[in-house]
């Protein structure tokens, strides 16, 4: 096995072989769908009005409730809610008119706006009757009309063009949005010349119902709120095909295949002629399916329904609400991502820009640029700017489709078993360790790994962080069981970062600014500058803040008093009250939600108090344990580590039964993971689950570490594709928010090229494993990059110097570049003040690593005072 493995490339060369490939497929497919495919509907809003498929119909195997996921090809549809019906239709009404089945339009309109007041209003209403509901800030009107001739139709369909509003409740209010649906009282009541009259009647109607001011232009014009506000808001609904098996016989007799369907060609070929804005997914909704109708056949179920409801929301509202509300954006059809600040535009260009001018800079061989920025760090600025620039276009554009989860166990499954595939054979023996020998002045090789050694710990954040992102892929978040083990694995990276920084400060006593400034600008990068971009906030990347709270608990509890921390009751006592303070801190709503106001109005930051507390309590106490296992590890290693001891007591006897004591702890492992196996299956929902997982959560945890370090092999052999992905968890974690998921984690990317004629995922398997690629390699990339970066932050003149040594002709003193200034033609800085004090500022700033500090943090807070 291991002469096996080592014929196996890395992860990071394979990352090198396949990335090419899967580059150029992935450019290929994306020009290919956008000038060819999507070239007359480039924002979906014919896709979502005319086409698309249920994501969970009754057949599959995974749909306990079918009929929820209605998928347009490429776009994500939006479940509408009330507020979000309040908030684009406010002070205007919802009119619906036609026969029965538009009727079930109205119902459901109306339950989004008040559901137990339309259950009400449905019991008391009439069959053959005009309604009106009463939503609050938008009302919804309803007008019989099975034959589409009535003067109120006419009426109203006039007072729409010539924007005049009409009565409604209580007000006269003006109609943001109609839906004409009928046809099948023509098929019930005409023998043979029902399309005649049909055709009568639509005839006349359709210079009323057609869109006048369509034109080719406005196929390609972005659907920004004003446009959408303005246009042509008339929409007719297909007439129902019944499912004729189950009709009564009455209905049987007329309501025939061959009266229907040419009624729905005919009204396919005047909508083509006329500019009609016909719902043609309505039928699809449907098409062949049995439990999509109610028993009688006519009418279908509420899902349905309220799905058809949804398609004509999203065609009104979605570019409204993207304007207005903002992130998570999964309003994806119909949309142009506008936004009400142009910042992120701005600061896009920008950041292209700024890296289009340094990469200029560096290829014209500009050395007076050179000097101040390395090689090194300017690839690294363009790589990070690459990344950024690539989640814009991905998740903040319609440059790739977007579709929405559906969870499938045997999807999750099969994935588990591909990386775990990988996994094994992947499996490497770490490199010997050098160690100091006995003698001091030598060293020496150790083939035998400590307790959670390097490659161990980068292999445990690698293969939890492959079950997570699978987790967040499949939508697993709603089955209960892998729900409670991803909250596990979080715990788990919260428990090293306990056990890290605690063996850290307690081993190497470095509490300075340096030090904790590199740790914390290299964890919140990403998560600091991808706001700005995507117009989210940096708790919306919460595994960062998390970490970095964390962290500065370790540090707080460590750096206080340390000169005392050889005590370890003092130590055990600071522990202790550390967890005291910041569970009452955590728990008692006063000192975040004041920290909060004070962000919000001096900073612009509009963070959720609520959202930050919950990810606080679910690990109160992981990271404690984290801290309490380094200080025992610690004592436990000077105890078996030393040179002598006490042949009697608890140290003589932890080095007389250290073998038996091994095997207990083993046993002892394997009975925590059975006993945990059984309590989580006690839980009937996350919310029991979540009440008690702070004080759970440490004993898998805990026997986890137990078992992986309990043999040799087990300490000296790891997964390598895991290990390096761990050494990028970071990164994965953050962008896969946008370029790997779609709609801020709501969605998955598409490339739209793949199983274009499918009925279920839609090719997603081979959007996956394009799409995959590209991400791994963006995040190798940036964890690189933004390594870099951190380092030249921290201490700009060595990473200066370091390139100087590299490259051995990079000029550092000052005559050399006052004489290829000459050269090149700038300004000597011996008689350019300019210079000189550029020179001055720059010298003092890298002197100051608080300056630095102080200079990120008053850009921040001035990006933050324009998006006001």
């Amino acid at each position: 096995m291991m002469a096996f493995s080592k014929t196996i490339p890395t992860a990071r060369q394979t990352i090198r072989i396949v990335n090419p490939l899967a580059l150029l497929l992935f450019l290929g497919t994306v020009l290919y769908r956008r000038c060819w495919l999507d070239l007359l509907d480039p924002f979906k809003c014919q896709a979502l009005l005319n086409r698309g498929h249920w994501l969970d119909p009754p057949a599959a195997p995974h749909s306990t409730l079918p009929f929820q996921r209605w998928q347009p090809p490429g776009c994500m549809l939006h479940e509408y809610t009330g507020k979000d019906v309040r908030t684009c239709l406010q002070g205007q009404r919802i009119v619906f008119i036609g026969d029965s089945t538009t009727r079930q339009l109205f119902w459901a309109t109306a339950k989004k706006l008040n559901a137990l007041a339309a259950e009400e209003e449905m019991r008391a209403a009439g069959k053959h009757e005009d309604l009106m509901f009463d939503g609050g800030d938008v009302a919804v009107d309803f007008i019989w009309d099975p034959f589409l001739n009535s003067s109120s139709l006419r009426h109203e369909l006039l007072s729409y063009l010539n924007d005049e509003p009409q009565q409604g409740i209580d007000s006269v209010l003006k109609a943001g949005l109609i839906t004409v649906g009928g046809g099948l009282w023509y098929a019930r009541h005409f023998e043979s010349d029902s399309l005649h009259h049909f055709q009568d009647s639509f005839d006349h109607l359709a210079p009323l119902l057609g869109d006048p001011r369509s034109s080719l232009a406005t196929l390609y014009s972005p659907p920004t709120a004003k446009r959408r506000d303005e246009a042509h808001h008339v929409y007719v609904s297909p007439v129902q095909r019944p499912f004729y098996d189950v009709l009564s016989p009455l209905r049987a007799a007329t309501m025939t295949p061959v009266k229907i369907k040419p009624l729905n060609e005919y009204l396919f070929n005047v909508s083509t002629s006329k500019g009609i804005k016909v719902a043609w997914s309505h039928s699809l909704m449907t098409w062949e399916s049995e439990q999509a109708y109610e028993e009688s056949g006519l009418h279908v179920v509420d899902n349905v329904s309220i799905r058809r409801v949804d398609v004509l929301l999203n065609m009104r509202c979605n570019a409204q609400l993207t304007f207005s509300q903002g992130y998570p954006f999964d309003k994806t059809c119909c949309s142009a991502y506008e936004r009400k600040n142009v910042i992120r535009k701005r600061l896009v260009l920008a950041l292209i820009a700024i890296a289009s001018i340094i990469m200029g800079f560096w290829t014209n061989n500009q050395r007076p640029t050179r000097a101040v920025l390395s090689n090194e760090l300017v690839q690294a600025v363009g790589k990070v700017v690459l990344v950024l620039t690539y989640c814009f276009l991905a998740d903040r554009t319609q440059l790739l489709n977007k579709s929405q989860k559906q969870f499938s166990s045997q999807e999750f499954i099969v994935l588990c078993a591909i990386v775990l595939s990988l996994g094994v054979l992947s499996l490497r023996r770490s490199v010997a360790r050098t160690v100091p020998a006995r003698n001091v002045l030598s060293t020496e090789q150790v083939a035998d790994h400590p307790f959670l050694s390097r490659d161990q710990t980068d292999e445990w954040k690698g293969w939890m962080q492959f079950v997570i992102l699978i987790y967040h892929y499949t939508g697993a978040s709603s089955v209960l069981r892998i729900y409670q083990l991803i909250r596990i694995l979080v715990a788990s990276y919260l428990f090293m970062t306990g056990f890290g920084h605690t063996l850290f400060f307690y081993q190497k006593q470095d509490y300075s600014l340096k030090r904790s400034a590199a740790v914390l600008i290299r964890l919140n990068m990403l998560s600091c500058l991808l706001p700005y971009i995507m117009e989210t906030d940096y708790l919306f990347y919460y595994f960062a803040p998390l970490i970095s709270f964390w962290y500065m608990v370790v540090y707080i509890t460590m750096c206080t008093s340390h000169s005392r921390n050889s005590s370890t009751k003092f130590l055990l006592f600071k522990i202790g009250a550390s967890a005291v303070i910041v569970t009452a801190l955590v728990r008692v709503p006063t000192m975040f939600e004041g920290l909060f106001f004070l962000l919000q109005h001096t900073c612009q930051i509009h963070w959720n108090v609520k959202e930050w507390r919950f990810r606080l309590q679910l690990d109160s106490y992981i990271v404690y344990v984290g801290m309490l296992a380094a200080i025992f590890y610690i004592k436990l290693t000077d105890i078996l580590h030393a040179q002598r001891f006490p042949a009697h007591g608890g140290a003589g006897y932890l080095r007389h039964h250290w073998s038996k004591i091994c095997i207990l702890s083993v046993v002892f492992g394997m009975s925590i993971l059975l006993g945990f196996w059984y309590f989580v299956h006690s839980f009937t929902d996350k919310f029991g689950y979540n009440r008690w997982v702070p004080y759970m959560s440490p004993f898998p945890v805990i026997a986890f570490v137990i078992l992986r370090n309990s043999n040799r092999y087990f300490r000296n052999y790891y997964f390598s594709i895991f290990a390096w992905l761990g050494r990028c968890s970071l990164e994965t974690f953050v962008l896969q928010f946008h370029i790997w998921l779609a709609a801020d984690t709501k969605g998955l990317l598409s490339l739209g090229v793949f199983g274009r004629k499918k009925t279920h995922i839609e090719g997603r398997h081979e959007d996956l494993a394009v799409l995959s690629i590209i991400f791994l390699w963006l995040s190798w990339l940036t964890a690189d990059a933004t390594g870099t970066i951190t380092s030249w932050i921290i201490d700009p003149k060595r990473r200066r110097h370091a390139s100087a040594t590299d490259t051995g002709a990079l000029p550092t003193k000052r005559h050399e570049l006052e004489a290829i200034s000459k050269i090149a033609g700038y300004p000597s800085s011996r008689t350019s003040p300019m210079w000189k004090w550029g020179q001055r500022l720059y010298s003092v700033w890298t002197d100051r690593l608080e300056l630095r500090i102080y200079s990120i943090l008053l850009v921040m807070w001035l990006l933050n005072m324009a998006r006001m």
